[in-house]
């Protein structure tokens, strides 16, 4: 009998090919099946306070670990060849990602790459960016090619190093829709996702994005340019069936139990029961569905206890369904 590697387990259920488990992604004592790395110096570097490689002024309240753009080095487009563009061409910090890729064994590899969205407002400022759709299209578009060139340039030596996947960061959503008209996103920032996406899969690597706020308004777009996971931490501002009648078998849903609505409460039978849920509605046996953790909690609320509480309760569901967690 072949014993299927964290590696397998994750790949099979991407793709539809009934793993033999759930995959997941927990802290410990329950383990994770996924190694995830990024190239250093990282391109997209989001420190809690301090300047990153492009020159954006970073602030933090103290209350959790990320921190917030508070002087955006881009101001006037008229300075853009000013503008530090950091390179991600060093052999020898690719060669140093070998070393640590070496440490991975049998679990699923994934390889950050740049956001397409959050840098862009992270160097022009949010507000800027914004009245760029409308009054600098043309340069908006020029900056975000520039951020996909830099992610194919990563792919291509992420893939070389027999890495798995890739993960962009990008929060597109508001609470209640999308942060910027659809039609927009459609127009500047697809067309790039999709050459992203193009050059990974034609590198054999599968595609994971990440994004938080409700983003039914280009859901479908990105099933349909070739994401196969999405890393989504909040699903009721979406609502749980809708996500699960609209999309369920047609991508991987990577989330915990969501993190603004039912883990902050801390109740067990409520994060139980929206558990069973999520299994139920968004995944299949054949895949679809790999439960995870926030892995800040203190910034959202999370006691050890509720943490402990979902965790176990996937495992009882993945042993349910295949008779085994491990």
């Amino acid at each position: 009998m072949v014993i299927m590697t964290s590696k397998d387990i994750v790949k099979k259920t991407l793709h539809f090919e009934t793993p033999e488990r759930y995959a997941y992604d927990f802290p410990e004592p329950f383990g994770t099946d996924f190694f995830i790395t990024r190239y250093e110096p990282f391109p997209d570097n989001r420190p809690s306070k301090g300047i990153d490689s492009w020159g954006c002024v970073w602030e933090n309240m103290g209350t959790t670990s990320l921190g917030e753009v508070k002087d955006p080095p881009l101001k006037d487009w008229d300075d853009f060849e000013k503008l530090n563009i950091p390179e991600v061409n060093c052999k020898e910090s690719w060669d140093k990602l070998s070393d640590v890729l070496a440490c991975a064994g049998d679990k699923y590899i994934i390889g950050v790459l740049s956001s397409l969205y959050a840098r862009v407002h992270f160097v022009r400022g949010l507000q800027n960016t914004w009245c760029d759709i409308y009054n600098e299209p043309d340069k908006l578009k020029m900056f975000v090619g520039l951020l996909a060139d830099i992610n194919i340039e990563m792919i291509k030596e992420y893939a070389g190093r027999g890495v798995d996947g890739i993960l962009i960061y990008d929060d597109w959503g508001l609470q209640d829709r999308l942060m910027i008209n659809p039609l927009a996103w459609r127009e500047i920032w697809k067309p790039e996702y999709k050459r992203i996406y193009n050059t990974a899969h034609t590198a054999g690597v599968d595609v994971w994005l990440h994004s938080c706020g409700n983003i039914l308004d280009i859901l479908d777009d990105l099933v349909e340019i070739g994401m196969d996971a999405i890393h989504m931490d909040q699903q009721q501002n979406m609502g749980l069936e809708r996500l699960g009648q609209g999309y369920c078998g047609k991508l991987t849903f990577f989330s915990p139990v969501d993190i603004q609505t039912v883990m902050p409460g801390g109740i067990p039978d409520e994060i139980k029961a929206y558990c069973r849920k999520m299994a139920g509605l968004l995944g299949t046996k054949a895949g679809g569905f790999i439960p995870r953790w926030y892995t800040d909690p203190a910034a959202v609320g999370h006691s050890r206890e509720s943490i402990e509480i979902m965790c176990n309760e996937f495992l009882q569901i993945s042993r349910e369904i295949y008779g085994k967690i491990r």
